[in-house]
């Protein structure tokens, strides 16, 4: 058969396709199977890929690929970083963790360590933290701390200039800041200083906005559903929780919950801490975490209630109602987020939603500095 394609053509539909066109391909005039150009990325791939396929597909689970591959995770790891580029290394990776269970990847000390550390990595140490013993652990604490701090160094300053941005117009400050610059009282203390002669503005002195301290702080209260949907809030609720412990017109509480529940606010100075605490799965008990974030109120005027979940509860519906109702008729403020990441394809009870709204709770998908914005909004 003569297809009109070149050889080069012709192998890299081969590497696309897999053995199975061997036979097909072999009937061109371009083509010969024992020549495949490809072979050692066709192993890699076929190492990873053929785990799409039963035994009874070709799939040889025993030599891990067709072709009677030797390869070891170490090995395809190194062999992938080496002939792919880093984009395509970055999204074989992702898929050996999250589409094939390649945990082997998290297990082995210095494979872990040669990992790019980022979000992704994160979200499967924290799934595979389990499995993990001895020195592998340091090192996936190692890289939890990593990512974490650059992400909090990504929203701190938002975060910050949400919540205690106001100023107060009334007093100078001793910050002396673009942001806390007073242009109008700037402008009008140095009309005085107004060089005719030159057409131009003196000025001698900068006038700046001073802080609005609180003496009786904002409580913010978050409670996170740790079920395994609920991964990526998780995350994002640990980082915003240590933030808003740093302020000090804020008061912080944090705890997760699935069936029980677990205080974490004792770790906010660090949440590498609070991540490698959480336990993902189980059931979900959301009446039993409300009822628990409802006994750390202490001035409901000022109370700050957020609940993190997927609002699908584990028990009857109707308690859950209830302890929300209760925190609300108290006067405290109850925000629903049924996500808190920057992706916003948010799972959830549709129904639980509409009914927490319909009792007066704010029930909203949220991006991280969009909470902070929503509690700046309040507590200013």
């Amino acid at each position: 058969m003569e297809t009109g394609m070149s050889a080069e053509t012709l192998n890299r539909w081969r590497l696309l396709l897999g053995p199975a066109a061997d036979e097909a391909l072999g009937e061109t005039e371009s083509y010969a199977a024992e020549s495949f150009a490809y072979r050692e990325l066709d192993e890699l791939l076929d190492y990873l890929y053929d785990r799409e396929y039963g035994e009874e597909q070709g799939y040889r689970r025993k030599q891990a690929g067709r072709g009677g591959s030797n390869l070891t995770v170490p090995g395809w790891l190194g062999k992938v970083r080496e002939l792919f580029p880093k984009e395509t290394v970055e999204i074989l990776e992702k898929q050996a963790l999250d589409r094939y269970g390649l945990s082997e990847l998290l297990t082995d000390k210095a494979v872990l360590e040669s990992l790019e550390p980022n979000m992704n990595l994160l979200k499967n140490i924290l799934q595979f933290k389990g499995r993990m013993k001895g020195e592998v652990v340091a090192s996936a604490k190692e890289i939890v701390r990593r990512v974490v701090e650059d992400l909090r160094r990504k929203l701190e300053s938002d975060a910050r200039a949400s919540i205690v941005g106001k100023r107060n117009r009334y007093t100078s400050g001793h910050v002396r800041t673009l942001r806390n610059l007073n242009m109008k009282k700037t402008i009008s203390r140095n009309l005085k200083n107004y060089d005719r002669e030159n057409r131009r503005f003196v000025v001698d002195r900068l006038y700046f906005d001073g802080r609005v301290q609180p003496y009786n702080k904002w409580h913010v209260i978050i409670a996170v559903d740790e079920s395994g949907s609920m991964l990526d809030s998780v995350i994002y609720s640990s980082v915003m929780a240590s933030i808003f412990y740093r302020l000090n017109s804020l008061k912080t509480s944090l705890f997760v919950f699935d069936t029980q529940v677990v205080d974490l606010s004792g770790r906010l100075e660090d949440p590498v801490d609070v991540l490698m605490s959480v336990q993902l799965g189980g059931g979900t008990h959301i009446a039993k975490a409300l009822r628990y974030g409802e006994t750390l109120i202490e001035n409901p005027g000022r109370t700050l209630f957020i609940l993190v979940s997927d609002l699908v509860e584990g028990y009857p519906v109707s308690r859950m109602y209830r302890a929300g109702k209760d925190i609300l008729d108290a006067g405290s403020r109850l925000l629903v987020l049924t996500a808190l990441d920057f992706e916003g394809h948010a799972m959830y009870d549709e129904h639980a939603a509409r009914t927490f709204a319909d009792m007066g709770a704010e029930v909203a998908a949220l991006t991280p500095d969009a909470l902070a914005e929503w509690i700046g909004r309040i507590v200013n």
